[in-house]
């Protein structure tokens, strides 16, 4: 049955749409059951990730308790568009992760990376990872997402923008003691 906070909209034998009273959102709820917004324990997106990718993630999102391998191979794709944003050709995988490696990638993200990608390819291309049978290796590759864009993404973008509010003079030093000149 539904929580209280709701009221109904309007109700269809065993289909029921209702807003919430405290947010005002719409929630859809068939034989007493929520269906949108799906009530699953994943993660959100990460906010800094990028747009190209989060259409994919929320759709994994929404589907994996119902098919843990198709959201799988979404979240591949979102990978996929990923590596694009982190400066690599995204057309493979193995690959762009292999070039961030040599540029200094950090062991703990490649990891990361390296399960999304082969899970992600597993659940379309049966290989030794049963995700049917354990759903709990989809489910952590959005956690895995997320962290990517932690580490890749938002905390660079926040050293970055705590640098360039030091005084000119401070980063002109920095610039000088490190052999970098504009």
């Amino acid at each position: 049955m539904r929580p209280n906070g709701l009221t109904d909209l309007l109700s269809f034998d065993e289909l029921t749409a209702c807003i919430c009273l405290h947010c005002q959102q719409r929630s859809y709820w068939y034989k007493g059951e929520l269906v949108i917004p799906a009530d699953v324990p994943i993660p959100f997106a990460h906010s800094e990730m990028p747009e190209e990718c989060r259409g994919d993630y929320n759709e994994a999102r929404e589907i994996v308790v119902k098919s843990p391998k198709a959201a799988s191979a979404l979240l591949r794709l979102a990978l996929q568009k990923l590596m694009v944003a982190l400066g690599q050709k995204g057309k493979n995988i193995n690959d762009d992760i292999g070039n961030l490696v040599k540029d200094g990638l950090p062991v703990k993200v490649q990891q990361a990376l390296d399960i999304c990608r082969v899970v992600g390819n597993n659940a379309v291309h049966p290989g030794e990872i049963a995700i049917d049978d354990t759903p709990e290796i989809a489910h952590n590759l959005f956690e895995m997402m997320n962290f990517i864009i932690e580490d890749r993404i938002a905390r660079p973008k926040q050293i970055q923008t705590l640098y360039d509010q030091l005084p000119e003079s401070a980063r002109l030093a920095v610039e000088k003691r490190d052999g970098k000149r504009n």
